[in-house]
């Protein structure tokens, strides 16, 4: 029978608080103290920019930054090491049994041995022959004689051998105690106030207290962490054609609702004015120092450098629930608008019509190198102002050419719709989108040595071995493959005015041009491969499953990628669904589909199906009674003409 125990040394609460901790502790101390480092920029600004981030984060011994997560490590580990302590000092009663162990013999010596050593131990350990040694008392002498006596006889006599290998002990079957990870004290009954005192505060007092707090609070904010005020706005101020510079005034006007009233900096607000050639007061505080971010209008506060990194750390919060709200009405132009707004921001340069910051985000360029760069290109590309910069010998092609190597431009390999195991789409087939890209660096570094002209032999082998991950991918569950071997991701972009490492994205989207609306929500996608032509899978595939068209027609649309990080960096390619009558298909594959599709009679589904008058399996019970009963008949037929014939 089993006796349950509470846990009186706090032995097995130990180890139960120390389980959990380990779990918490070791993954949170290995990430603040060796933070995960990728590739980055190696620009002159990008590498200042770093080590500003490095000096604000940085904690000694003078200067240490106590947090919530400083306080909290150095809590657990003192509790760890506490514990360990306790456990390590805590005398375990529940060993297994071991004669052999007692006897101070190994396991499988001879029983001829056995009696002999035994016969030296009870000469040196019997009570009448022990002398006392000093806080030695004659109960534990003659406990320790018992002990020997029960193994030596355990391992001879045979009854009580027999009851040491069936239960474990000489002594035959014993009392099973269970204990429980709580300390005796917890239920103890002259702990019983104290106990009951904590029970109330918490369940009482501390659990209102945090339902409360997130109640209200979510009527204050909405479920993507902004105030429900700015969302209001967003709400009003998007428009199904909202420009870039329609999206930045919307999200000016949102600082002043995210945030509480503050004073204006009137100097700083003039030569903002002043550069955007506007009177208009600005919205708020906050607004002026977003627009001397996107205006690079240097800050020599400290406290205004810090307080501009706030809202800029806020920014991706706020961007979350603009896009939300205008995908929740599929509008494409706001929705792609936002998303080029964002790459500004990060880039701190102002949307122009001109252009300027698809130049000026590269290190030490200005509006002036624009005009030069592309005078005689009708389409911009960072190649010309390489091209340009290397004419001139300007000295500062070194670190434009650092920052277009960490540039990473986006390169669509192929896009396709796939349909699992169909020779075409049918009405509200289950549709996959497949995007298979890579980056390019523009300056041309990222391409590899590679004979153009490879076997035709290895060509097809290659051709076959990337279709078969293509397949095995579509019918993954998975929306991103796994990164090819020997690819690597960027890592960190080149966003010397952003408060923190970026890491580049990419938003794709299915966009129906005529009507300006959403196909299908915009998808992020990350971790991009850098080209190498000398892999056999140059590329990394994406897919967004989505129901197809309920009608039978050809739908043209337009395939967007726009990225979040890097200002111009932008695709575009037109598709073309068409979507087929399911007579197309062949009697065979219709025949599967219908066997697949057509519920049984006997079911629920398959007596609603006969009620609106569709197809039915039969039952193969009701088709067994089919064939005795015509089998019946036949037998009866045939014996009624043998008694005509009669």
């Amino acid at each position: 029978m089993a006796n349950y125990q509470y846990d009186e040394g706090g032995g097995m609460a130990a180890y139960f608080v120390l389980t959990f901790l380990t779990l918490i502790l070791l993954p949170m101390t290995i990430s603040t103290f060796y933070p995960s480092s990728s590739a980055a920029c190696h620009c002159t600004p990008c590498l200042e920019q770093r080590e500003r981030i490095r000096k604000k984060e940085q904690r000694s011994i003078f200067r240490p930054k106590l947090g919530f997560k400083t306080f909290f490590l150095l809590g657990g580990w003192a509790a760890f090491a506490f514990l360990t302590y306790k456990v390590s000092t805590t005398r375990v009663d529940n060993k297994v049994y071991d004669p052999f162990e007692i006897l101070g013999i190994r396991a499988g010596t001879a029983e001829k041995e056995i009696k002999s050593h035994y016969k030296k131990l009870s000469r040196k350990f019997h009570p009448d022959k022990v002398k006392l040694a000093v806080n030695q008392t004659m109960e534990q002498v003659e406990a320790h004689f018992v002990e020997l006596t029960k193994a030596y006889k355990s391992l001879t006599d045979e009854t009580i051998r027999k009851n040491w290998e069936l239960f474990g002990h000489p002594d035959g079957r014993q009392e099973i105690s269970m204990g429980i990870a709580i300390p005796k004290w917890v239920v103890e009954g002259k702990n019983k106030f104290w106990v009951l005192l904590v029970y109330g505060a918490a369940f009482g007092g501390l659990l209102p207290f945090i339902i409360a707090r997130w109640w209200f609070g979510n009527k204050r904010k909405t479920k993507d962490g902004v105030q429900t005020r700015t969302a209001e706005l967003f709400f009003k101020e998007l428009k199904a054609d909202s420009s870039i510079y329609d999206v930045l005034s919307c999200f000016a006007k949102a600082l002043s609702k995210e945030y509480d009233p503050a004073p204006q900096l009137k100097e700083l607000e003039k030569k903002v004015q002043g550069k955007l050639k506007v009177g208009k007061p600005l919205p708020c505080r906050q607004a002026t120092l977003l627009y001397a971010h996107l205006l690079r209008i240097p800050l020599d506060d400290s406290k205004l450098k810090k307080e501009l990194d706030e809202i800029l750390l806020r920014t991706p919060i706020l961007f979350t629930s603009l896009l939300n709200i205008a995908m929740s009405r599929n509008w494409s132009i706001p929705v792609a608008n936002a998303i080029r707004l964002q790459t500004h921001i990060v880039q701190a340069g102002l949307p122009t019509e001109e252009g300027d910051s698809f130049v000026t985000q590269f290190p030490h360029l200005t509006a002036e190198d624009r005009e030069k760069a592309f005078e005689n290109s009708d389409d911009p590309a960072v190649k010309d102002i390489l091209d340009y910069l290397e004419e001139n010998k300007d000295p500062r092609a070194s670190d434009v050419k650092k920052a277009a190597h960490r540039w990473g431009s986006f390169e669509l390999v192929d896009v396709s719709f796939k349909v699992i195991d169909e020779r075409i789409v049918t009405p509200e087939a289950m549709v996959n989108l497949v995007i298979k890209a890579r980056l390019s660096p523009p300056d041309g570094s990222g391409d590899s040595s590679k004979d153009d002209k490879e076997p035709e032999e290895n060509s097809l082998k290659t051709q076959k071995a990337n279709e078969k991950k293509d397949y095995a991918f579509l019918t993954s569950r998975r929306d991103v493959e796994e990164m090819p071997a020997g690819l690597k991701a960027l890592g960190q972009a080149h966003a010397p005015y952003f408060p923190t490492n970026r890491k580049p994205s990419w938003w794709v989207m299915l966009v129906d041009s005529k009507l300006n609306r959403l196909v299908i929500p915009p998808f992020k996608i990350t971790d991009v491969p850098f080209s190498d032509n000398s892999n056999d899978r140059n590329y990394r595939s994406y897919r967004i499953a989505f129901k197809g068209p309920q009608q039978v027609a050809t739908y043209s649309w337009k395939f967007h990628v726009i990225s979040d990080t890097f200002i111009g960096d932008e695709a575009d390619v037109n598709l073309v669904l068409k979507v087929e009558d399911v007579s197309k298909l062949t009697a065979e594959e219709q025949a599967v589909d219908d066997e697949i599709s057509d519920p049984e009679e006997d079911s629920i589904a398959g007596q609603m199906a006969m009620m609106r008058g569709s197809s039915v399996k039969k039952s193969p019970v009701h088709d067994d009674d089919d064939d005795d009963s015509s089998s019946d008949e036949e037998s009866s037929s045939s014996s009624s003409s043998d008694s005509d014939s009669d």
